[in-house]
């Protein structure tokens, strides 16, 4: 059988929880589907200029911990998974720089930007949640019939988060006619996770599902990632 290889985007740091976490999570996924997996980390400063090294990765995951050294590095990344339809899915920094790369690429909003590199920015796409998000957790609804939604089978699930910063509320008619489309809200109505319409699997959340790794269980938007991958 063929080894699945997914690209971890982002600058590792092993004193950071997700990253710990996203190994662990991968491990189970593919126990959980009986895939044989392999991952690399790839630095954002590496695909500034261009994204040559993800051309082996059957599925590119976007990681939290944000800012990142490159942030053209990881829009690149996420721009290629989006265009080629290779398997996508974004985790915390993930969710807020796919938001990005969809409003600047897709929705004309050349000049969005994420207020924590740019807090002076006229285009704030990515701005400072309302209330923080540190090491919180929260109930999640999800949308039954949605990609996510297939993959959770539930309409309220709990997730834990490690964020400050999310889609700014003054553009969420961005997410409204598609083709990314909320799958995910919190109870106050706050965009917790987005898809994109059509057959490929790209996925981002607000929230760090990798975190369930860290108790033993198998995610179910990551074995959906991993089987998409496969």
């Amino acid at each position: 059988m063929k080894t699945v290889r997914i690209a971890l985007v982002g600058d590792h740091d092993p004193r950071v929880t997700a990253h710990r976490a996203i190994p662990c999570a991968l491990e189970l996924a593919g126990l959980s589907l009986g895939v044989p997996l392999a991952w690399e980390w790839v630095g954002t400063d590496l695909l500034a200029d261009g994204v040559a090294p993800l051309s082996a990765a059957d599925g590119i995951w976007v990681v939290p911990n944000s800012p990142y050294r490159s942030e053209a590095g990881a829009i690149a990344a996420i721009r290629h998974a989006r265009e080629t339809g290779r398997p996508f899915f974004g985790t915390c920094a993930g969710f807020q720089h796919a938001v990005l790369e969809f409003a600047r690429h897709v929705a004309g909003l050349g000049r969005a930007a994420h207020a924590e590199l740019e807090p002076d920015a006229d285009t704030p796409v990515i701005a400072a949640l309302e209330c923080g998000l540190v090491e919180q957790a929260g109930d999640v609804l999800i949308e039954l019939d949605s990609r996510v939604g297939r993959a959770y089978g539930s309409s309220r699930v709990r997730e834990t988060y490690h964020c400050n910063y999310g889609l700014n509320p003054r553009y969420r008619h961005l997410l409204s006619t598609g083709p990314l489309r909320v799958s995910a809200r919190d109870p106050a109505g706050e965009v917790r996770a987005v898809e994109l319409d059509g057959p490929a699997f790209f996925v981002a959340t607000l929230f760090q599902p990798e975190r369930a790794a860290l108790a033993g269980r198998a995610h179910p938007l990551i074995n959906a990632f991993v089987g998409a991958a496969a």
